[in-house]
């Protein structure tokens, strides 16, 4: 069979495709982002979409597998938060067709506002779970999971992390399975989860439980290694790669299915070696059932091991006192650059404004959280998806029974208005807020890579579609009359229609449009530059934050033209009027309109 290098969110495409799936369906999240843009390689054998979150999208592979098809759902270990309800209710209603689950956990928090261990999902569901050690395994977990969920009736879980999903390694391709012809048939007693039917389906769920712990003893991928010394290592997922270098002599047990954990495998495993290291990333999942399964061994886990961020050979050998014999460079000498927005990003003169009027803004999930950072430091709060608008009524509320009142305004962008904004701007409304929330539609979902969402008028597998006017959705469908429009690059507009709506003693909601920055890539726009003799040193043009703009050795604010997309905010900004456009000629950025962009005659 042929071989690929592919990252492990590609092998899980690529096992999606071998394994006869049908329906795939996401909402996109680092780490997790690329398996359904993958997905869409192969769409002319399975049909691939967006959904408006986590919860829709996993409902709607539930869907998929109630007609027999087999579907697949994959989302970041915090959209398992979302789908969590139907998520639950999955498990005690089955799976006709095979429903395959992918959560890409976030050690270490390089993307993400936790770091939670989403096997603890799987237990507290009563559902099995797979944990792929490399590319390969990511490919074959896959179609492991599709013959589990067809044969013990179940969903099944399949935990990624950071390092699975994005480092690569060779993958063996193999040929695509027949998937079954879908079919509805009605099954009323499993899929209507009255409390009747739900407590018969709960008995169910224990039974199977019991005969998939019997079959994790037997799985082929729980697999004992044998050693030169009496000493065991336990690992799941990419620990175990990071154990293979550090014990190359000692006995392994690698769990590709750690829950229902394999107990009598364990046993006789723990027979051969003396002592027992566990290595997982994050929560002592199986270091927990390896106590149990078996107290009077000496183990060694968490207890060593750290807690927080990711597993590495560097963390094992640190906790273990041993010497590291690979020579790395410490970082130490490489010049630090923190995130920023793009030059020319939209939400750059939004945040901006924020600080010159002194208001504090409620931040939601996307590329715009960057605005909490200095310089632009216009950002308070961030707890998850949709929370801007909720947190922001909770504050209000509060303040309001005190007596007292802030200036203050929700910030969400177009994606994550559309995953769980609504519904908090329904409870404004409702409950008779009076506060403003500013919509920050850039046309796209932008901070995971630009996949589509609603607003974009375009589907994930490249059809036309309907694009919602968020504008119109908010003033007809939710008759919230002061919703109101403007353009991202409009400096001195946001800024009025800002200060109008803090004054206003109802709820308001404006819509800041302008398609993301890098949308534009395939133009060539005209620069700004600086006038010398004009500049005065002053730095405003600095509180942008923007990447393109520094100073020179004679404190004169300075453009780097190769980075300026021209967007001519910091013009605008300039009192002085020492920043114009390098070449008069144009193109210009911000001459073009917005519906021009959004029809896609300049992207």
């Amino acid at each position: 069979m042929a071989k690929e290098l592919l990252s492990g969110n590609e092998a899980i495409a690529r096992g999606a495709y071998e394994a006869g799936i049908t329906f795939a369906s996401a909402y996109p999240g680092t780490p997790s982002t690329e398996i359904l843009e993958n997905i869409i390689r192969y769409k002319d054998v399975i049909h691939a979409q967006w959904g408006a979150n986590e919860k829709t999208a996993m409902e709607e592979a539930l869907g998929a597998s109630f007609t027999g098809a087999r579907a697949l759902v994959a989302m970041k270990h915090v959209g398992l938060n979302v789908a969590a309800d139907p998520f639950f209710s999955a498990s005690y209603i089955g799976a006709t067709g095979a429903l395959v689950i992918i959560s890409a956990d976030d050690p270490g928090m390089h993307s993400s506002q936790n770091e939670q261990d989403n096997r603890h999902y799987a237990v507290a569901a009563k559902m099995p779970v797979l944990e792929p050690a490399d590319s390969q395994e990511a490919r074959d977990m896959v179609l492991e999971a599709v013959k589990i969920s067809e044969t013990f009736d179940t969903p099944v879980l399949i935990r990624m992390t950071t390092r699975t999903c994005h480092s690569r390694s060779a993958v063996e391709l193999g040929e695509r399975q027949t998937p079954p012809e879908p079919e509805y048939k009605s099954d009323f007693l499993k899929r209507n989860l009255l409390p009747g039917n739900a407590r018969k389906r709960h008995a169910a769920v224990e039974e199977r439980l019991k005969k998939l712990a019997l079959f994790s003893d037997t799985f082929s991928h729980n697999i004992i290694s044998k050693g030169k010394e009496r000493i065991g290592v336990l690992a799941s997922g990419v620990s175990y790669q990071y154990g293979r270098e550090v014990f190359p002599d000692a006995w392994f047990l690698k769990l590709a299915l750690p829950y229902p954990f394999p107990v009598n495998l364990f046993r006789r495993f723990a027979d051969l070696v003396d002592k027992i290291y566990v290595l997982e990333e994050n929560d002592p999942i199986i270091e927990t059932f390896a106590r149990l399964a078996t107290p009077q061994k000496e183990i060694i886990g968490k207890d060593v091991f750290p807690l927080l961020g990711e597993m590495s050979q560097d963390t094992i050998r640190a906790s273990l006192g041993l010497k590291d014999m690979t020579p790395r460079h410490d970082g130490a000498t490489i010049p630090g650059r923190p995130p920023s927005l793009c030059a020319g990003c939209p939400h750059t003169a939004f945040f901006y404004n924020l600080g010159v009027l002194k208001v504090q803004s409620r931040g939601d999930i996307g590329c715009y959280t960057l605005g909490a950072l200095r310089p632009l430091s216009a950002m308070d709060t961030c707890v998850d998806m949709g929370a801007s608008i909720t947190v922001l009524l909770g504050i209000e509320k509060a303040l309001e029974k005190a007596g007292k009142t802030i200036k203050q305004v929700a910030v969400i962008g177009d994606s994550t208005f559309f995953h769980s904004g609504i519904t908090g701007l329904v409870d404004i409304i409702y409950n008779h807020g009076k506060s403003t929330v500013v919509i920050l539609d850039n046309s796209i979902t932008a901070m995971t890579g630009h996949q589509e969402n609603p607003g974009s008028g375009k589907t994930l597998m490249g059809q036309e579609a309907r694009r919602i006017d968020i504008a119109k959705l908010v003033r007809d469908g939710l008759g919230l009359e002061h919703t109101y429009e403007v353009d991202g690059y409009d400096v001195k507009a946001i800024r009025e229609l800002l200060k109008r709506e803090l004054l206003r003693e109802e709820p308001s909601v404006i819509v800041i449009r302008r398609p993301c920055v890098l949308l534009y890539r395939k133009a060539k726009w005209s620069p700004m530059s600086v006038d010398k003799e004009k500049c005065t040193s002053c730095k405003v043009c600095l509180r942008l934050g923007c990447p393109a703009i520094s100073s020179d050795s004679d404190d004169k604010s300075l453009i780097n033209e190769a980075l300026c997309t021209g967007c001519g905010v910091c013009a605008q900004v300039c009192a002085f009027k020492a920043i114009s456009f390098a070449d008069d000629k144009g193109p210009h950025i911000n001459s073009v309109s917005l519906e021009s962009f959004l029809t896609g005659g300049q992207q």
